[in-house]
């Protein structure tokens, strides 16, 4: 079995432990519970025949209080960055939060999910913006912890991906026809 440590970025409530919750419990609580630090969770998920057993890192929002700890990124495979959809100021934290990441653990496949499609109607951040950000290659998906809309397709994308990675690694160093 293959595992892939992956972290769950973004500002401050902007949905990152109740995507994990939805993913791993299949639930969603109202109540809204600050992660301190980091809080780790499993789940297996099978994505193109093979079955990847997710070690998910979900860190504390980012906000003027706290910063993203570096150390908790190290050995990552990837990471979710998480924007909440009625709050256009959680962009500017992902695309801020992103820089440090890559910065810390280097190009690693990751995925902007737009969380709390349940509440369009609400949304602040623009439709031009994430254009922009599709253009620079990056892919984003809409979501909603919630609901339940497209988080087991976010989770899957983001281990393609890292398979898709690893799998080429091994191709460059001669170790797969």
């Amino acid at each position: 079995m293959i595992q892939k440590k992956i972290c769950m970025l973004g500002g401050f409530a902007v949905g990152k432990t109740s995507l994990v919750d939805r993913l791993v419990r299949s639930m969603f609580s109202e109540k809204y519970l600050t992660t301190v630090g980091v809080k780790i969770d499993k789940k297996e998920v099978r994505v193109d025949g093979e079955t990847v057993n997710l070690i998910l890192w979900d860190l504390n929002g980012e906000d003027e209080f706290q910063r993203l700890q570096i150390s908790y990124l190290r050995g990552a495979s990837g990471y979710l960055l998480v924007v909440d959809g009625t709050r256009r100021d959680t962009l500017h934290v992902a695309l801020d939060v992103q820089k440090k990441a890559e910065g810390a653990i280097g190009k690693v496949p990751f995925l902007l999910l737009l969380n709390k499609g349940d509440r369009r109607q609400e949304w602040e951040v623009d439709r031009r913006d994430l254009e922009k950000l599709s253009t620079l290659g990056w892919q984003v998906l809409e979501t909603s912890a919630k609901t339940g809309d497209r988080v087991e397709e976010a989770f899957a994308a983001l281990a393609r991906s890292m398979l898709r990675e690893k799998r080429a690694s091994l191709k460059d160093r001669g170790s797969l026809p």
